[in-house]
């Protein structure tokens, strides 16, 4: 971690906060008490798989007809207002020690995990240097040190910079985003735990875990702040 995020960090712990969402004085707080207690966390029953609504909490339909390389997802949050603003804050704005708080969000979630690693989801080259950061890592390090699992940060690479999934329609984007990761480490028999900020439809995810049982991974599970829900 550079010194320059590390200083940002040290900071973002001892001035006083406003509210990310309010805006109102939170103390040392990013999202106070009020807002915290009103954000859209994800309620079940959830379909153990893609985490979308799903009768009794069982494997739903589309999971069953077309079984996604992922075994699990696990998501913190509905992707809605405010949860969108706070991830937004973080990606757009900088506001990195937001990442620091969606990693306690999903550690509380995860509680003791059954996972051997953790592998942020990797972002292109091209958006690296637009960006600055990758907020999936950003989210990763930090919970990583909560759950005391290995971080894998360097493991896998996005090789293409495919068009954005936002753009395109459902269909369309487990086709654009085929062949966009390379793994470069022996997963043999791991159980991994990949973590980004939003899962939308899954297609990205999906095809990151397809690589990852290429290289040996027994078990692949999604760990995501905030969870797409279909209209």
């Amino acid at each position: 971690m550079s010194i320059y995020r590390t200083t940002i960090r040290a900071l973002a712990n001892l001035l006083p906060q406003d509210c990310t969402v309010c805006g109102q004085a939170s103390g040392d707080r990013l999202v106070c008490a009020a807002c915290e207690a009103d954000l859209p966390r994800l309620a079940g029953p959830l379909c153990p798989v893609c985490a979308l609504p799903a009768a009794n909490g069982a494997v739903c339909g589309a999971c069953q007809g077309t079984p996604p390389h992922f075994d699990a997802t696990l998501a913190v949050f509905r992707y809605a207002f405010p949860v969108e603003h706070v991830v937004q804050e973080l990606k757009y704005r900088h506001r990195l020690p937001l990442a620091g708080w969606l990693a306690g969000e999903l550690a509380a979630a995860v509680g003791k995990a059954a996972v051997d690693c953790i592998l942020p989801l990797p972002l292109s080259a091209k958006r690296m240097r637009e960006r600055g950061f990758n907020q999936a890592q950003e989210i990763a390090r930090p919970l990583a040190r909560t759950l005391g699992l290995p971080l894998l940060p360097n493991a896998c690479l996005r090789v293409r910079d495919s068009a954005p999934q936002a753009s395109l329609p459902w269909k369309e984007r487990q086709a654009n985003i085929r062949h966009a990761f390379e793994c470069r480490a022996d997963l043999a028999g791991k159980r991994v735990a990949v973590v980004d900020d939003v899962m939308t439809t899954g297609a990205t995810l999906n095809e990151f875990a397809r690589v990852l049982k290429l290289h040996g991974a027994a078990r692949v599970e999604n760990w995501v702040a905030a969870r797409t829900l279909p209209d």
